[in-house]
Protein backbone atom coordinates (compact mmCIF):
# COMPACT_ATOMS: atom_id res chain seq x y z
CA UNK A 1 0.00 0.00 0.00
CA UNK A 2 1.14 3.16 -0.92
CA UNK A 3 2.30 5.86 1.48
CA UNK A 4 0.90 9.05 1.89
CA UNK A 5 2.56 11.82 0.11
CA UNK A 6 3.41 15.22 1.98
CA UNK A 7 3.53 18.40 0.51
CA UNK A 8 5.59 20.88 3.09
CA UNK A 9 5.49 24.30 3.10
CA UNK A 10 9.24 25.40 3.96
CA UNK A 11 9.40 28.96 4.93
CA UNK A 12 10.93 31.60 3.45
CA UNK A 13 14.16 30.44 4.49
CA UNK A 14 15.02 30.62 8.28
CA UNK A 15 15.50 26.69 9.07
CA UNK A 16 13.64 27.81 12.85
CA UNK A 17 10.67 28.64 10.75
CA UNK A 18 9.89 25.00 10.15
CA UNK A 19 7.03 23.24 11.34
CA UNK A 20 7.37 19.87 13.79
CA UNK A 21 4.99 18.38 11.01
CA UNK A 22 7.39 19.60 8.27
CA UNK A 23 10.56 18.58 10.15
CA UNK A 24 8.86 15.22 10.66
CA UNK A 25 7.62 14.24 7.28
CA UNK A 26 11.18 15.82 5.43
CA UNK A 27 13.28 13.34 8.14
CA UNK A 28 11.00 10.39 7.39
CA UNK A 29 11.18 10.67 3.49
CA UNK A 30 12.89 8.94 1.11
CA UNK A 31 12.53 10.74 -1.98
CA UNK A 32 12.40 14.72 -1.81
CA UNK A 33 11.09 16.82 -4.93
CA UNK A 34 12.50 20.41 -3.50
CA UNK A 35 11.73 23.67 -5.29
CA UNK A 36 14.39 26.10 -5.86
CA UNK A 37 12.93 28.37 -3.75
CA UNK A 38 13.65 26.27 -0.24
CA UNK A 39 16.45 27.97 0.60
CA UNK A 40 20.72 26.80 1.34
CA UNK A 41 20.31 26.42 5.12
CA UNK A 42 16.95 23.88 5.05
CA UNK A 43 18.61 21.99 2.00
CA UNK A 44 21.57 21.13 4.41
CA UNK A 45 19.01 19.33 7.03
CA UNK A 46 17.71 17.16 4.32
CA UNK A 47 18.61 13.69 5.47
CA UNK A 48 21.53 12.07 3.13
CA UNK A 49 19.72 8.89 2.44
CA UNK A 50 17.28 10.49 0.50
CA UNK A 51 17.07 10.81 -3.03
CA UNK A 52 16.88 15.00 -3.63
CA UNK A 53 15.05 15.75 -6.48
CA UNK A 54 16.13 19.25 -7.89
CA UNK A 55 12.40 20.48 -9.39
CA UNK A 56 12.88 24.04 -9.17
CA UNK A 57 11.02 26.67 -11.33
CA UNK A 58 12.74 29.98 -11.37
CA UNK A 59 11.45 33.02 -13.67
CA UNK A 60 13.11 31.74 -17.30
CA UNK A 61 14.81 29.02 -15.44
CA UNK A 62 12.94 25.64 -14.87
CA UNK A 63 15.01 22.22 -13.98
CA UNK A 64 11.56 20.38 -14.56
CA UNK A 65 7.82 21.30 -16.15
CA UNK A 66 4.49 20.94 -14.01
CA UNK A 67 3.44 17.72 -15.54
CA UNK A 68 7.33 16.20 -15.31
CA UNK A 69 7.17 16.82 -11.62
CA UNK A 70 3.82 15.45 -11.35
CA UNK A 71 4.60 12.60 -13.39
CA UNK A 72 7.67 11.75 -10.76
CA UNK A 73 5.90 12.52 -7.77
CA UNK A 74 3.39 9.78 -8.45
CA UNK A 75 5.56 7.48 -9.98
CA UNK A 76 7.79 7.45 -6.55
CA UNK A 77 4.64 7.16 -4.37
CA UNK A 78 2.98 4.31 -6.59
CA UNK A 79 6.42 2.34 -6.07
CA UNK A 80 5.48 2.80 -2.40
CA UNK A 81 8.45 5.35 -1.19
CA UNK A 82 7.90 7.96 1.13
CA UNK A 83 7.41 10.66 -1.00
CA UNK A 84 7.95 14.64 0.17
CA UNK A 85 7.02 17.53 -2.57
CA UNK A 86 9.32 20.24 -0.85
CA UNK A 87 7.87 24.27 -1.51
CA UNK A 88 9.34 27.33 -0.23
CA UNK A 89 6.92 29.39 1.90
CA UNK A 90 3.81 28.18 1.92
CA UNK A 91 2.71 24.94 0.02
CA UNK A 92 -0.89 26.67 -0.38
CA UNK A 93 0.08 29.81 -1.43
CA UNK A 94 1.08 30.91 -5.35
CA UNK A 95 2.72 27.00 -5.45
CA UNK A 96 0.51 25.46 -8.09
CA UNK A 97 -0.65 22.93 -5.33
CA UNK A 98 -4.10 22.16 -6.60
CA UNK A 99 -2.37 20.78 -10.01
CA UNK A 100 -0.22 18.45 -7.63
CA UNK A 101 -3.03 17.21 -5.11
CA UNK A 102 -5.19 16.27 -8.57
CA UNK A 103 -2.59 14.48 -10.19
CA UNK A 104 -1.96 12.16 -6.81
CA UNK A 105 -5.82 12.28 -6.60
CA UNK A 106 -5.92 10.76 -10.34
CA UNK A 107 -3.58 8.33 -9.32
CA UNK A 108 -5.63 7.26 -6.35
CA UNK A 109 -2.55 8.50 -3.84
CA UNK A 110 -3.54 9.89 -0.63
CA UNK A 111 -1.52 12.61 0.50
CA UNK A 112 -1.07 15.12 3.20
CA UNK A 113 -0.57 19.00 3.00
CA UNK A 114 1.91 20.57 5.33
CA UNK A 115 1.39 24.58 6.12
CA UNK A 116 4.50 27.14 6.02
CA UNK A 117 5.11 30.53 7.03
CA UNK A 118 4.31 32.35 2.99
CA UNK A 119 6.68 35.10 2.49
CA UNK A 120 4.56 38.01 3.24
CA UNK A 121 4.51 36.56 6.73
CA UNK A 122 8.07 36.31 7.05
CA UNK A 123 9.05 39.33 5.18
CA UNK A 124 6.58 41.22 7.45
CA UNK A 125 8.43 39.94 10.52
CA UNK A 126 11.85 40.53 9.52
CA UNK A 127 11.15 43.19 8.19
CA UNK A 128 9.50 45.14 11.11
CA UNK A 129 6.71 46.08 8.35
CA UNK A 130 3.34 44.48 10.37
CA UNK A 131 0.79 43.82 7.58
CA UNK A 132 -2.03 44.98 9.38
CA UNK A 133 -1.69 48.10 11.90
CA UNK A 134 -4.89 49.77 13.46
CA UNK A 135 -4.18 53.66 12.27
CA UNK A 136 -2.12 52.80 9.10
CA UNK A 137 -4.05 49.53 7.75
CA UNK A 138 -7.05 47.62 7.96
CA UNK A 139 -6.57 44.56 5.29
CA UNK A 140 -4.06 43.31 3.48
CA UNK A 141 -3.51 41.75 -0.09
CA UNK A 142 -0.75 39.31 -1.26
CA UNK A 143 -1.30 38.89 -5.06
CA UNK A 144 1.41 37.83 -7.74
CA UNK A 145 2.86 39.97 -9.86
CA UNK A 146 1.63 38.83 -13.19
CA UNK A 147 -1.37 36.84 -13.74
CA UNK A 148 -1.47 34.22 -15.92
CA UNK A 149 -1.08 35.70 -19.39
CA UNK A 150 1.62 37.68 -17.83
CA UNK A 151 0.25 40.69 -16.11
CA UNK A 152 -2.66 41.78 -14.15
CA UNK A 153 -5.03 43.78 -16.46
CA UNK A 154 -7.00 46.18 -14.15
CA UNK A 155 -5.26 47.58 -10.95
CA UNK A 156 -8.08 49.60 -9.57
CA UNK A 157 -9.32 46.79 -6.82
CA UNK A 158 -5.81 46.76 -5.31
CA UNK A 159 -5.83 50.71 -4.39
CA UNK A 160 -7.46 50.84 -1.57
CA UNK A 161 -7.38 53.17 1.47
CA UNK A 162 -5.65 52.19 4.45
CA UNK A 163 -4.70 48.82 3.01
CA UNK A 164 -1.88 46.97 2.39
CA UNK A 165 -0.37 45.73 -0.69
CA UNK A 166 1.67 42.15 -1.02
CA UNK A 167 3.20 41.70 -4.24
CA UNK A 168 4.99 38.10 -4.97
CA UNK A 169 7.21 37.42 -7.64
CA UNK A 170 7.27 41.18 -9.35
CA UNK A 171 10.40 42.51 -9.61
CA UNK A 172 10.47 41.74 -13.34
CA UNK A 173 7.04 43.42 -13.98
CA UNK A 174 7.81 46.58 -11.52
CA UNK A 175 7.59 49.05 -13.90
CA UNK A 176 4.20 47.60 -14.96
CA UNK A 177 3.42 47.09 -11.65
CA UNK A 178 3.87 50.93 -10.66
CA UNK A 179 2.38 52.31 -13.80
CA UNK A 180 -0.58 50.41 -13.13
CA UNK A 181 -0.94 51.53 -9.79
CA UNK A 182 -0.24 54.88 -10.57
CA UNK A 183 -2.97 54.69 -13.58
CA UNK A 184 -5.30 53.40 -10.82
CA UNK A 185 -5.28 56.21 -8.68
CA UNK A 186 -2.38 54.95 -6.07
CA UNK A 187 -0.46 58.06 -4.62
CA UNK A 188 3.13 58.36 -6.32
CA UNK A 189 4.33 59.19 -2.68
CA UNK A 190 2.66 55.56 -1.44
CA UNK A 191 5.63 54.24 0.45
CA UNK A 192 6.90 50.53 -1.20
CA UNK A 193 9.43 48.44 0.46
CA UNK A 194 11.69 45.57 -1.65
CA UNK A 195 12.45 42.59 0.70
CA UNK A 196 14.62 40.33 -0.71
CA UNK A 197 16.08 36.88 0.83
CA UNK A 198 13.66 37.60 3.77
CA UNK A 199 13.97 36.08 7.23
CA UNK A 200 17.96 34.59 5.57
CA UNK A 201 21.35 36.01 6.73
CA UNK A 202 21.38 37.87 3.39
CA UNK A 203 18.18 39.36 3.49
CA UNK A 204 17.87 43.01 2.35
CA UNK A 205 15.35 45.60 2.56
CA UNK A 206 15.34 48.54 0.41
CA UNK A 207 12.73 51.67 0.98
CA UNK A 208 11.38 54.28 -1.28
CA UNK A 209 7.83 55.42 -2.62
CA UNK A 210 6.04 54.34 -5.35
CA UNK A 211 7.09 56.61 -8.09
CA UNK A 212 10.50 55.13 -7.42
CA UNK A 213 9.27 51.69 -7.59
CA UNK A 214 11.05 50.26 -11.19
CA UNK A 215 14.28 51.85 -9.96
CA UNK A 216 14.12 50.00 -6.78
CA UNK A 217 13.75 46.73 -8.36
CA UNK A 218 16.71 46.95 -10.51
CA UNK A 219 18.99 47.91 -7.90
CA UNK A 220 21.52 45.27 -8.31
CA UNK A 221 22.04 44.68 -4.39
CA UNK A 222 18.31 43.05 -4.61
CA UNK A 223 18.55 39.35 -3.65
CA UNK A 224 16.25 37.22 -4.98
CA UNK A 225 13.73 35.70 -3.97
CA UNK A 226 11.90 38.96 -3.23
CA UNK A 227 8.56 40.43 -2.64
CA UNK A 228 7.04 44.35 -3.25
CA UNK A 229 5.37 45.65 0.38
CA UNK A 230 3.23 48.99 -0.44
CA UNK A 231 1.42 50.89 1.76
CA UNK A 232 1.84 53.03 5.08
CA UNK A 233 2.91 50.25 7.04
CA UNK A 234 6.11 50.44 5.20
CA UNK A 235 6.96 53.61 7.60
CA UNK A 236 7.22 51.45 10.79
CA UNK A 237 10.35 49.61 9.47
CA UNK A 238 12.63 52.14 10.75
CA UNK A 239 11.64 52.22 14.23
CA UNK A 240 11.09 49.21 14.93
CA UNK A 241 13.75 47.08 13.21
CA UNK A 242 15.10 43.97 15.00
CA UNK A 243 16.33 41.36 12.89
CA UNK A 244 20.52 41.53 12.44
CA UNK A 245 21.73 39.27 9.59
CA UNK A 246 25.03 37.67 9.39
CA UNK A 247 25.81 38.92 6.20
CA UNK A 248 25.63 42.54 4.30
CA UNK A 249 25.56 44.31 1.34
CA UNK A 250 25.93 47.72 -0.09
CA UNK A 251 24.13 49.58 -2.72
CA UNK A 252 22.13 52.67 -2.29
CA UNK A 253 19.93 54.55 -4.83
CA UNK A 254 19.96 58.03 -5.05
CA UNK A 255 17.58 59.44 -2.85
CA UNK A 256 16.56 56.19 -1.78
CA UNK A 257 17.21 55.04 1.67
CA UNK A 258 18.31 51.34 2.26
CA UNK A 259 18.25 49.58 5.46
CA UNK A 260 19.94 46.39 5.25
CA UNK A 261 18.68 44.21 8.18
Amino acid sequence: MSKPVMLIGAGPGDPGLLTLHAINGINQAEVILVDALVSAEIRQLLPAEAEIIDVGKRCGKHSMDQRQIERVMVAKALAGLRVVRLKGGDAMMFARVAEELSALKAAGLSYRVVPGVTAASGLSAYGAMPLTDRQLAQGVTLITGHGKQGQVEDWRPYVIANHTLVIYMGLKQANTIQQGLLAAGMSAQMPVAIVGQATQPGQQRIVGNLAQLTELASAAAVPTPAAIIIGEVVNLAAQLDWFEPQLQRSALLPNVSKAAM
